[in-house]
């Protein structure tokens, strides 16, 4: 049976936030009581009885949450699955393998790894755990060379409510619930129920090691016409020569951070990794990429870039670097699975930093123009307004754009090259407001530059675009009545998903401000 945390519980005030710590706004917002599940029948039970009691539910796996979707929740209850998070193989190593839906990704990575040699090609914050992450379309630094998390899953267990209110265990796969079984593909199975386990027949072997360098170009000497030079010259490999085969197991990250008020701080930071799956990488075709850098002036080499946009930037080490060489670039090797969870694989604890979110996929090069608004806003000064922040942009393609895949899971985007994650964060919530309307303006100046009229604001479907990713969910989009096209695509997708969430979800027991809306 689950244990129920309640507010006179010593545990309650810390299991009722999350990793944002905007979130519960007040109070007032918070959830009645925690239900922390340890298997699928406590799940089960506990769900009825939420649902008997007239409470909303909500689900909380890692608490990644970025908007207020779990914890903002006066009077109800959510059903944490944090510890429904074991990871098993079949006989030998060998698949099936199931994953709980509460698993961290770093400990399923080390547990696939050591048990099996196999791995899911997830994301690089390893606290978050999978039945978000999965469910939503997860990708990560081997998307390119692998595909997508989702695209592995074979079957899922999920807990949902029927129309008279009772709650029922499915084991769904493509031939039992069909429907349901691709809507959590992409569609976030928090949208239809509680997800306890995904399930693979098969996964990928895990590489061997992974070689890591990367160049940096720092503000005091940057001016717009250098940065636009440095974006596109990014964005044009991945538009050409980053959909050949041979670069797909190149993963490559561009940090644009802020100026900040001392003019030298942050700058752009450009990393490229390279996977060896069957010993050391080869290094071609990462220096191939960071030499042409060398073009845009002043690059300096970095021995320890930051390879993704949850790595801390770092600050007062340029005089490690020095000055970029072609061909000579100061590569790190190590063995992949240190590389890629560092410690990370285990944990808990909730935030005290709080963030707002926005993304955006990329199908072409950064225009002219787009790429001249982004550095308006990255230099941009408001006076008594802290500002910072970071636009985070992988690169993207590779094994994740097979067309035939947007068929058979909830991910419509097959056709990108790049994937962009704005991102801010402070501690101080009286900064809120100012930092939110900040970042909201300047998301929306740039996605005027390429967009009709119609959906100015906002990276809408089109030659450029491919709309945003809902595991980065952001509810300014709400304001849109198209924003469910921005998710989910333009062919479909989303009304196929209301068909799901009324057949599965009939009361929309589940639900929050982007949530798939039921059908009338």
């Amino acid at each position: 049976m689950s244990s129920t945390v309640t507010a006179q519980d010593p545990r309650y005030d810390l299991l009722r936030r999350g990793k944002n710590a905007r979130f519960p706004a007040k109070d007032s917002d918070a959830v009645a009581r925690i239900e922390v599940c340890q298997n699928a029948d406590d799940v089960a039970e506990a769900l009825q009885r939420i649902v008997s009691a007239g409470m909303r539910p909500t689900v909380r796996a890692g608490g990644h949450c970025y908007e207020d979707f779990v914890v903002n929740n006066p009077g109800g209850a959510i059903i944490d699955v944090s510890m429904l998070n074991s990871t098993e193989t079949g006989p030998g190593g060998k698949g099936p393998y199931k994953v709980g839906g509460g698993g961290m990704l770093g400990s399923v990575y080390t547990e696939l790894y050591k048990k099996a040699n196999v791995t899911i090609p997830g994301g690089s914050c390893y606290t978050v755990a999978t039945g978000g992450h999965i469910s939503g379309g997860g990708y990560g630094v081997l998307a390119r060379q692998l595909g997508l998390s989702c695209d592995y899953v074979t079957a899922i267990d999920i807990c949902t409510v029927e129309a008279n209110g009772k709650v029922a265990k499915r084991h769904i796969d493509k031939h039992h619930d069909a429907d349901l079984f691709r809507a959590c593909l992409g569609g976030q199975g928090s949208n239809f129920g509680v997800i306890t386990s995904f399930y693979f027949d098969t996964l990928p072997t895990a590489p061997q090691y992974i070689s890591n360098a990367g160049v940096n170009f720092p503000w005091e000497t940057m001016t717009e016409e250098k940065f636009i030079h440095i974006v596109q010259t990014y964005g044009g490999y991945f538009e050409k020569r980053g959909k050949d085969p041979d670069t797909w197991p190149l993963f490559t990250f561009m940090g644009l951070n802020r100026r900040g008020p001392e003019g030298s701080r942050g700058g752009i930071g450009i990393s490229a990794a390279m996977h060896g799956m069957n010993g050391e990488p080869d290094l071609s075709i990462p220096t191939e990429f960071l030499d042409l850098f060398l073009k845009c002036g002043d690059a300096l080499s970095d021995p320890n870039p930051a390879t993704t946009s949850h790595q801390a930037p770092r600050r007062g080490d340029r005089q490690q670097m020095s000055p970029c060489v072609a061909g000579k670039h100061a590569f790190s090797t190590r063995p992949w699975l240190d590389a890629t969870t560092g410690g990370q694989g285990a944990g808990g604890g909730n935030g005290n930093t709080r963030g707002k979110y926005k993304s955006c996929y990329m199908k072409k090069n950064f225009t002219t123009e787009e790429a001249r608004r982004i550095y308006k806003h990255l230099t941009r000064e408001i006076p008594g307004v802290p500002v910072s922040g970071i636009i985070a942009v992988d690169s993207y393609g590779g094994a994740t754009n097979k067309p035939h895949l947007a068929g058979e899971t909830a991910m419509p985007q097959r056709a990108s090259v790049m994937k962009l994650q704005y991102q801010q964060y402070w501690q101080d919530p009286a900064e809120d407001e100012a930092r939110i309307k900040f970042f909201d303006e300047m998301y929306t100046d740039i996605y005027s530059a390429n967009v009709d009229a119609q959906h100015a604001g906002t990276p809408f479907h089109n030659e450029y675009y491919e709309g945003c990713y809902i595991n980065y969910p952001d509810v300014d989009m709400v304001r849109y009545p198209f924003w469910g096209e921005l998710y989910y695509g333009t062919e479909g997708l989303y009304p196929f998903l209301q068909d799901v969430k009324k057949k599965y979800d009939p009361n929309n027991i589940f639900h929050n401000a982007m949530s798939i809306r039921p059908k009338a």
